[in-house]
């Protein structure tokens, strides 16, 4: 008959402390990462207007924190976007009537974006769900596609893809699939062209951070574009009083035509 040794529970101590260790260290360490955020800033955050004014660009720069440098550029995507004020848009389309092209039909558009730029780590449709895209209105398509006046599916269509093709055409609408530069692994820039056609107000500076379709985080700063100088007094002017400024241009108009004509009239 075999009789059970009692070992004490002190004398186990040391050996369950090293089975204990051994466990640990055979499992795979992984660093935990604070939640993913972006730190970001603009160039300027004003423009200003003057008479030489030729367009000028906004340069938008970053960081991601919080994740792992060594596969940031790989697993998440970052996506810029410029907006400008909301203006009322219209539309015209225009027939050929007896060889002579006229403005038949017109449509108007509100709450459109004066100015809109985009730019991304890739194709944006790849980035995110379209409900996403809908909600925070990313991607020239996904703008054209919210535009409303009423006018009936097949037509409406046409006109709103009109609206788009005409603001891209004035580099009002512009979409750059892959324009973020990246300076390092988590560093990040991109350069937004402002033409001279850009409409006063404000604006706003967004930066969108996303992994696997999904919005982590989002930032946005603010952009002013002003006149300045006797270009904002005249602007100011215009809108104060447009009827005076209507009459003010008649009169110059008429006051520069006629020192024209007696300057260079023939003697």
């Amino acid at each position: 008959m075999k009789i059970p040794v009692k070992i004490p529970v002190k004398r186990l101590l040391p050996a369950i402390s090293l089975v204990l260790l051994v466990l640990v260290l055979a499992v795979p360490f992984k660093p935990a990462y604070a939640a993913q955020e972006i730190v970001s800033g603009v160039s300027t955050d004003l423009i200003e207007i003057r008479s030489d004014f030729t367009g000028t660009e906004v340069v938008v720069f970053g960081a991601l924190e919080g994740t792992d440098p060594a596969t940031a550029i790989q697993d998440y995507d970052v996506v810029v976007v410029l907006r400008g004020p909301d203006v009322d848009l219209t539309v015209r389309r225009k027939e050929r009537i007896l060889g002579i092209w006229i403005n038949r039909e017109q449509v108007s558009f509100g709450e459109m974006p004066s100015y809109y730029f985009l730019a991304s780590t890739g194709p944006i449709e790849n980035i995110a769900p379209p409900p996403l895209l809908t909600r925070f209105q990313l991607g020239a398509e996904i703008l054209g596609e919210s535009l409303d006046a009423n006018i009936g599916s097949e037509d409406e269509r046409d006109f709103r893809a009109a609206a788009v093709r005409n603001l891209a055409r004035a580099q009002l609408f512009v979409e750059t699939p892959e324009g973020i530069e990246f300076l390092s692994q988590t560093l990040f820039r991109t350069r937004i062209p402002v033409p001279a056609t850009v409409t006063p107000g404000e604006y706003h500076a967004e930066v969108y951070l996303f992994r696997e379709g999904s919005l982590l985080t989002l930032q946005s700063s603010p952009v002013f574009v002003d006149k300045t100088g006797l270009e904002r007094r005249i602007y100011e002017f215009a809108f104060a009083a447009p009827l005076l400024y209507g009459f003010a241009a008649v009169f110059l108009s008429c006051v520069f035509g006629w020192l024209g004509f007696a300057v260079f009239r023939p003697r």
